[in-house]
Order: C-alpha cells, then structure tokens, then sequence
C-alpha cells in the first residue's frame, strides 16, 4: 500500500506519516513502509525513507547502565519508524517477581490480539537496559497526541506489576535513558510524556510525577549535575551480606557475571547451572568471595559487603 506525502499531515514542520484509518496497532500489520513522492518536502524523502534505529543500543550505553542487545532487535518492528517526535514512557504490568525484566518475551513477541514488538526499549528492576527493536513498535494507540503515537515516538516498557516500588536505580536509567533519546533525535523534555498523559486509557507509568521526571530529564540534557550516581543515591540502595536470601542478591549476582567476575567454577555442581546460580536469591560464603574478588579488582576495601562503595562500579556495566 503506497501513501503520497502531499497527502499527509503535518506537525511542528515535520511529517507525521500513518497509514489510512490512523495509527491502531494491529491494523498496521499489512501497511507497507514504503513511502513514494515525497519531492513536495525538502526534508521528505529523508523523512520517508528513516532506516530502522540502529544507533539506538548506543544512546543506551550512554546512560552509563547495564545494556542487553535483544537478539534480532536491529530488524524488528512494524516497518521502520517513520520519525521520532516524542518518547512514551510505560510500565509493563507484569509480575510482582521472576527477575529483573519477566515481561520480555511479551514486549518482544506481543500477546494474544496485539503482535509485537510493543516497544523498541526495555527497563528492569535493576536499571539494565533491553533494546528490543529498531523499528516502530505498538505501544501507544490511540493517542492523543499527534507526536507520541506509534509512528511518531519511542517507547519505553519499565518493569513494574503497577502498584510496587520503583527502585531508585531503575528510575535512575528511566531518566537517563529518555535525556539521551531526546539528545539523539533533537527533543525537549517537554517531549517526554508518560503512558497516561497521551492516552485517556492508561494508568502507567504508576506514581511518578512526570513533572518532576521532566524536570529531571531537562537538567540532564542541559548537562547540570543530576542526583543520580551520587553518594546520597548510593547510600539509599540497599547493604547486601552474608545470609541475605532477597531479589537485591540476585542483581548482584547479574551484574557480577555481566562484569566477568563469575568464573565457570563458581556454578560447577549448582543444580541448572549458571541459571540456577543466577536464580539464587541467597547470598553465600561463594558469593561473598566473588564480591571481594571484584572488590579488589576495583581498588575498593574487599570487605565482601555490596554498600555505597560497591554499588556504583557494580551496577556500570
């Protein structure tokens, strides 16, 4: 199916391209991406023709937290993203536990009703960013906005059941993630809107103050000192020791092997392997000497205690 750029509305200056009957999830599934006479805008036929975002697990790595490249995700989406006018900020609603991103397979693969990919970025619980997809993705329909519908924003699915806490480290990377998404594509914050604010039917993301959030994300643009990454931050993460069993040991146990800190040895005998040893919400005399391990390796007193000091090397992938 073929769209004349003559044809389409625009927004701010810009192109805003959607297929015919508007912008609704799964009626896209058959609209072609390619876009013919786009000559009557001098920046049309770039616009027209936006490659899938490839750039996109870079600008995430420039957060300074975890990233985990999905599989596949530099060619998956619903046609390429026709532009970027706005980020859309969810939560997943998925369950309370199962680890620090459960709802992937959903975000990646859809769910009964609605294909997927849902949304091109990802937010564990621990601040680990998954880059899902690089093309456009059903994550906001209908919307009421013009610059935060599918065809024309990013989005990007937070871990969270929708009634638990934020850990302060996941709304660290949320922050941090949509500053390098608008310095990426030319954005202002003001073009950071949550779920609920471009969709009368949503609730997410729960409990933040997106004004608040905003406000945040425009300092971190603007390059003035944000909160995060501090030692007051680092004080309120939790102090992981010996005889902890909670999810707080599990992220210690990621990050230690995303670090290559966890040699094979370490899960030689545990049932499941290095699955089963990530599993594990218990911290034990092993995982005590591993933290040491990367304790020293960073200059820091090998106390085996993951506090303040641990935290912020641990966590920078």
């Amino acid at each position: 199916m073929v769209m004349i750029c003559k044809h389409l509305p625009r927004v701010a200056g810009a192109l805003v391209i959607r297929p015919p009957g508007g912008d609704h999830g799964q009626q896209l599934d058959d609209y072609s991406s390619s876009i013919e006479g786009c000559e009557t805008h001098p920046d049309a036929r770039r616009r027209c023709t936006m490659p899938y975002l490839t750039q996109l697990a870079d600008v995430a790595r420039r957060t300074g937290h975890p990233v985990t490249e999905v599989a596949g995700w530099r060619s998956r989406g619903h046609g390429p993203q026709p532009e970027v006018q706005g980020i859309v900020c969810h939560h997943t609603a998925g369950p309370a536990g199962g680890g620090d991103y459960p709802s992937l397979a959903v975000v990646r693969d859809g769910r009964p009703g609605l294909s997927g990919p849902l949304s091109q970025f990802g937010l564990g619980r621990s601040g680990r960013i998954y880059v899902i997809a690089a093309g456009r993705c059903w994550h906001n329909a209908p919307s009421t906005s013009p610059l935060h519908d599918n065809s024309s924003s990013i989005g990007i699915e937070a871990e969270n059941n929708g009634s638990q806490p934020w850990p302060e480290v996941q709304l660290d990377a949320y922050r941090r993630l949509c500053a390098e998404l608008c310095r990426e594509f030319g954005l202002g914050a003001s073009r950071v809107r949550a779920h609920r604010e471009v969709n009368t039917a949503k609730p997410d993301p729960h409990s933040i103050d997106m004004t608040d959030f905003r406000a945040a994300v425009a300092a971190l643009i603007a390059g003035a000192p944000g909160p995060s990454w501090t030692e007051e931050i680092m004080k309120e993460l939790p102090l992981v020791r010996l005889g902890d069993d909670n999810y707080d040991v599990k992220t210690v146990r990621g990050c230690l092997f995303a670090r290559g800190h966890v040699p094979p040895a370490a899960y030689a005998g545990v049932q499941d392997g290095l699955e089963g040893w990530l599993k594990s919400t218990r911290c034990d005399d092993g995982l005590v000497a591993l933290v040491r391990g990367f304790q020293q390796a960073e200059g820091i007193e090998a106390d085996g205690l993951v506090g303040p000091l641990t935290w912020g090397p641990l966590l920078r992938v």
